[in-house]
């Protein structure tokens, strides 16, 4: 959520009120791993937390895109002009996640 709002909880928020399941949280609930994960309970070997992240790369790319697209509507960003491209959200979607937000944001 940019500076004052942790990235990963924008990410929590909006893929669970759009029910996007194979985003970054999708992805990691999978064994996905980026670069800088510290692993609570030690598994799998890296490598394939990797695999699960090149396999599933093109939606959760997707979704980040989603998601900051949503976070751009929701603190009242610019969604056109030079750099905004094309809405990645349906008309009715900001509806859904930006009361979420607010809650996340009050908390």
């Amino acid at each position: 959520m940019g500076p004052t709002r942790p990235h990963d909880l924008v990410h929590a928020v909006v893929e669970t009120a759009l029910g996007i399941e194979d985003g970054f949280w999708g992805a990691t609930a999978r064994g996905a791993t980026l670069q800088g994960f510290l692993l609570v309970t030690p598994g799998q070997h890296r490598r394939s937390g990797l695999k699960v992240l090149r396999r599933n790369g093109d939606a959760v790319m997707a979704a980040e895109l989603r998601v900051n697209w949503a976070y751009r509507v929701w603190r009242g960003l610019p969604t056109e002009g030079r750099g905004a491209g094309p809405a990645l959200l349906t008309a009715y979607e900001p509806a859904r996640t930006g009361p979420r937000l607010d809650a996340a944001a009050a908390r």
